[in-house]
């Protein structure tokens, strides 16, 4: 289809440039104040035309819906350091005024059959654009270290077998998913040791010269 990608790709680089923007800033404010950040890192990537398009055919998106039906093609990924932390988030995300939560998906406590955990959800946020405002849909994934982790070697694997893994690889990833949880779970029983070991490991190194 003829289609003038840089155009209409250009509202979601520039969402995706301010949303990082926000969520790093939000995560320096916590630490400025001496606080725990429920927020690791923050990274952001909006579709490329390949992948928007191979959605396109898949789900069967016809051009005139990309924007209601793709709610994906920009994406945040916030990363924590607890299960704890990506419920802040979520809390802290609901209850800011420039973002409106539309979905939200809890992969956490209801991990998909592959193992894979992370909490969705998908806003509407507002670009300001040389002609005036204009909103469009993004869609925030969170989740903790060890989940990202299993989600990024998962997705890798996906390039290779397509979402048809053999059944070995399969019971493996679900296995390594659940161990990763488990790890998840017991780093949140010394949760407050860690975050008191930081915040001694973070004042003591502001007293370095």
């Amino acid at each position: 289809m003829n289609f003038d990608w840089d155009t209409f790709l250009w509202p979601y680089n520039e969402a995706v440039r301010e949303l990082k923007v926000k969520f790093r800033s939000l995560r320096q404010s916590f630490l400025t104040k001496g606080e725990h950040s429920p927020i690791e890192f923050v990274v952001g990537r909006v579709k490329t035309v390949d992948s928007i398009k191979e959605k396109m055919k898949r789900r069967v998106i016809s051009p005139d819906v990309i924007e209601t039906d793709m709610q994906d093609i920009a994406g945040i990924r916030i990363v924590c350091q607890f299960v704890d932390d990506i419920y802040k988030v979520v809390d802290l995300i609901h209850e800011r005024d420039d973002m409106e939560v539309l979905e939200e998906r809890d992969y956490v406590q209801n991990a998909k059959p592959s193992g894979y955990r992370s909490y969705h959800m998908v806003i509407s946020y507002t670009v300001y654009l040389p002609e005036g405002s204009k909103k469009l849909l993004a869609e925030i994934q969170i989740r903790t270290l060890a989940m990202n982790f299993w989600a990024t070697v998962e997705h890798t694997l996906n390039y290779k077998y397509q979402g048809s893994y053999p059944e070995d690889i399969s019971r493996r990833l679900k296995s390594t998913a659940e161990t990763a949880y488990k790890l998840d779970e017991e780093m949140s029983l010394i949760k407050d040791e860690v975050q008191e070991a930081q915040k001694v490991f973070t004042k003591n190194k502001g007293k370095e010269k």
